[in-house]
Order: structure tokens, then C-alpha cells, then sequence
């Protein structure tokens, strides 16, 4: 039951210099919007002591909500936890490193109230390295947003704005946290953009560097496996054996030439055999990454398996 108004939800992992910082300014801010509300901590298993400082901080204020995992299980885990245990009618994310500004959440919720689903934070100033975060952060913007259709400039900010709705029902796994947007957006939801404040990382340490970026872009391979071939996958893998095959026959139409003009026998280039294995093989290992990741969301919706497992929870 929807008993808040807007609840904010913050995926914490090994961030306890800046917990009670992060809670005063998101008191001040939230008791200054007049709504009702509660803010909700998502532990990824902290190794050092932020879980203590937000059980604390729960124990004095029962508008904290604190969710504690068995293990560490990344960030798309706590952000699925985040929203299934958020209760508001508005669901704000943010980062729990003080770079996000809880002074932008009212502009956010103010844009939910014109009528839009979803509202993305664009970290338009950012205060992060040049060359080994912000140059691969818009490559991979302009990349990501060709590839799924809705053009963002930040697909990477945590600070966003979603309707109780869209929020609940979302499913997420692997890393697909980034691409929480494009996931709404292919459901019909209405995606909004607006600047907001980046900070400084003034404590506490990065857990995001350029060596993600792999990561990423086979993310977006199985992004565009989901969007336009989960229903018709026949098309995509019918496409790439058709491809084979044509390759296949070039390969026997230059063995017959190099065989008749030539005098060259197969067995006597071995450069084309190995070109052949390798390719077949690299095909082989994409195509088996892809039929993976389907069967993993099959396996989880269709027995209804959580991503993450619980060890506690306060004030619920």
C-alpha cells in the first residue's frame, strides 16, 4: 500500500564517510518539500561501516528504511531492491557518494507532476576525470541512445524521477541498471531529461573506472537482442546463418578458383582454414552469450526468483 508520497532509494556500498552527511542533506531537503516520505537504504553488504551507521540512523527515524544484502551483489541488484521496497507514489535513485545533489530531487518530482513517467538526471557540468570517465561516458551515451531509439545525454546518472507504476514494474539483472530508461521507454512511458548539480567526490572511493567499458558494450549487444529480436529471435540468428552460408560458398568459389587457375590444393593454405575456425568459432561464443542471457530471464520470471536475498530489514 502506498502510505508516502515519494520515496528516495540509495544503493550504498563501502560509503561511510559519507552516510551522515547524505542523510542530513536529504532530511533537509525532503521535510522541506511538505510531502509525506521515506528514504530507503539499500546495503550491498558494505565491507567497512556503513551498515551500522544507517542501522543507527534507522533506530532514530522510522521515515529510514533499511535493507541489508547476505552478500555483495551489485548495483543493479540494490537498485532492483531499491524499487521493490520503495513504497511512494513518486520513486526517486540517487547515488550514495554526495556527486548526486538531493537539492535536485524537487525539480525532479516537479517534472513527474507535468505528466512524464520517467525523469533522467543529465550530469550536464560533471565533475569526474576527463579522459577516463567523461570522453568514454558520451561515446557511450551517443552509442547507447542510437541503439535503443531514446536519445539521452546521460544514461549513466542514478539521480532519476519514476511514477510508482513504471517503477514496480520494472525487472532488472546482469548490469542493465544503466539502461533503465530505454526499458521504460520500450513499455510506452514518457522520458524526461533535465540538468542537475554533479559534485565532487570530496571522500570515499570510485567503484566505477574505464574497464567497465567492455562491460558495456556487450550490454548493449544483448540490449539490442531484447529489443528487437526476444519475440523474433528466429530473424536475428536465421540472419547470421544466412551470412555463414554465404561465406561459406565465397570460400568454396575461391578454393575452386585458386584450384583451377592456380593449382592450389585446400589442404595447402592453411590461413584460410584458420580464418575460418576462428570466425566460426567467435560466432559461436557471441551467439552462446546471447541464448544465455535468455535463458536467464526466462529462469527468473518464470519460477519468480529474486536477483538478491535479504538478511534484514528495518522498519518495514
Amino acid at each position: 500500500m502506498q502510505d508516502k508520497y515519494l520515496s528516495v532509494f540509495i544503493p550504498i556500498f563501502n560509503e561511510e564517510e559519507n552516510i551522515g552527511r547524505l542523510y542530513s542533506e536529504l532530511n533537509s531537503v525532503l521535510k522541506g518539500m511538505g510531502v509525506p516520505y521515506e528514504i530507503v537504504f539499500i546495503d550491498d553488504h558494505s565491507t567497512d561501516s556503513s551498515y551500522k551507521l544507517m542501522r543507527d540512523i534507522a533506530a532514530g527515524d522510522n521515515t529510514v528504511k533499511l535493507v541489508h544484502f547476505k552478500r555483495n551483489y551489485g548495483q543493479t541488484a540494490a537498485m532492483q531492491a531499491g524499487f521493490e521496497y520503495s513504497s511512494g507514489k513518486v520513486i526517486v535513485s540517487m547515488d550514495g557518494d554526495l556527486q548526486n545533489d538531493p537539492g535536485d530531487i524537487p525539480a525532479l518530482v516537479k517534472k513527474i507532476e507535468e505528466g512524464f513517467d520517467v525523469v533522467c538526471g543529465w550530469r550536464k557540468n560533471r565533475k569526474d576525470r576527463l579522459l577516463s570517465r567523461r570522453v568514454p561516458s558520451v561515446l557511450a551515451n551517443r552509442l547507447i541512445s542510437r541503439i535503443t531509439g531514446l536519445k539521452l545525454n546521460d544514461y549513466g546518472c542514478t539521480l532519476r524521477a519514476y511514477t510508482f507504476e513504471i517503477a514496480k514494474a520494472m525487472y532488472l539483472h546482469g548490469d542493465m541498471h544503466r539502461f533503465i530508461p530505454a526499458f521504460a521507454f520500450w513499455e510506452g512511458a514518457s522520458v524526461a531529461e533535465i540538468a542537475v548539480n554533479h559534485r565532487q567526490r570530496v571522500a570515499g572511493k570510485s567503484k566505477y573506472g574505464i574497464s567497465r567499458t567492455y562491460k558495456v558494450i556487450l550490454d548493449l549487444l544483448t540490449i539490442k537482442l531484447i529489443s528487437d529480436y526476444s519475440t523474433k529471435p528466429s530473424h536475428f540468428f536465421g540472419g547470421i546463418g544466412l551470412v555463414l552460408c554465404c561465406a561459406s560458398f565465397l570460400a568454396v568459389m575461391v578454393a575452386a578458383a585458386k584450384k583451377i587457375f592456380l593449382g592450389v590444393f585446400m589442404h595447402k593454405d592453411p590461413l584460410i582454414l584458420l580464418a575460418v575456425m576462428l570466425f566460426l568459432l567467435g560466432v559461436f561464443f557471441i551467439l552462446m552469450g546471447l541464448l544465455a542471457e535468455m535463458v536467464v530471464r526466462i529462469y527468473y520470471r518464470s519460477q519468480n526468483k529474486s536477483i538478491f536475498h535479504v538478511k534484514d530489514k528495518i522498519n518495514f
